[in-house]
């Protein structure tokens, strides 16, 4: 049977990603005195506005501050409400185990998803008790598997961590350890067209050697780019959207929720 020519699909597949929740376990927890699930809500209400189409929801870390099954809960039953499918991958701040548990029996930490013309692949990069990120082995054979696997669909790699130096000296170290072992993998698969993340919160767009390098804002509070120390701005939080057409092309843009007023407390405990 001939296979078919995903090319010619008429309309792209539009994806919505959400990151950096920091949800807590208990509905009042605070980040610098944002409540996290509250400005989840606006930002959900933001997407629900302007996305009127959603074929997949990619939920990129830390979607937990303490790695509580109530906060899972929370960010499954808030993001419930864009009535999309959904894929989860692990922060630094995630439990790993616990997400796993709550997903059970539901396809929310699938690591390999296809879509039309498209494979995305969720990359688990959280090493316990630690902030930085590393891609481990069997990580980097799902992620091999995967694109050795997908034939003509093109490619979309997310996991938490960032991979590429993003100017901020702070969190330089606590980005992907291993990075060069990740673009090692990819080098040898040009139907790699892009890569996502989250842990940055703040938005990054860039191309190497042709692949788009994306991230995005947190749902709650935002750190100041290109700062040396940590330093947040106050920004409101927001959401990416991405248009993944046929031909391999990338439309995404951010969007923030206008409507939420940031009121930070530097007094309050730190991130």
């Amino acid at each position: 049977m001939p296979q078919p020519n995903h090319a010619q699909d008429p309309a792209p597949l539009h994806v919505v990603q959400l990151t950096d929740a920091h949800l807590f376990a208990t509905p009042g927890g605070t980040l610098l005195g944002m409540n996290t699930r509250d400005s989840l809500r606006h930002v959900v209400e933001q997407v629900r506005r302007e996305q009127r189409r959603i074929d997949l929801l990619l939920c990129t870390g830390d979607l937990s501050q303490d790695g509580s099954v109530a906060s899972y809960e929370a960010f499954r039953q808030l993001s419930a409400s864009l009535g999309a499918p959904s894929r989860w991958l692990p922060g630094n701040h995630d439990e790993a185990r616990v997400m796993a548990e709550v997903a059970q029996g539901s396809d929310l930490v699938q690591a390999v998803t296809d879509l039309g013309a498209w494979r995305i692949v969720m990359l688990n990069s959280n090493v316990p008790d630690a902030t930085h990120g590393w891609l481990a082995e069997d990580q980097l054979a799902i992620l091999d598997q995967a694109l050795a696997g997908a034939g003509e669909r093109h490619c979309l790699v997310c996991l938490h961590h960032q991979p590429v130096d993003i100017g901020c000296a702070w969190i330089a170290p606590i980005g992907l350890r291993n990075a060069d072992e990740l673009w090692a993998c990819l080098r040898g698969y040009p139907q790699v067209k892009a890569v996502l993340w989250g842990h940055i919160h703040q938005p990054w767009d860039e191309r190497r050697d042709g692949v788009r390098l994306l991230a995005t804002p947190s749902t709650c509070i935002q750190f100041a780019a290109r700062s040396e120390d940590f330093q947040v701005s106050e920004e409101q939080p927001g959401y990416r959207w991405l248009r993944l057409h046929g031909d391999g092309r990338v439309e995404t843009g951010v969007e923030r929720a206008r409507d939420f007023e940031v009121k930070l407390d530097f007094d309050s405990p730190g991130y």
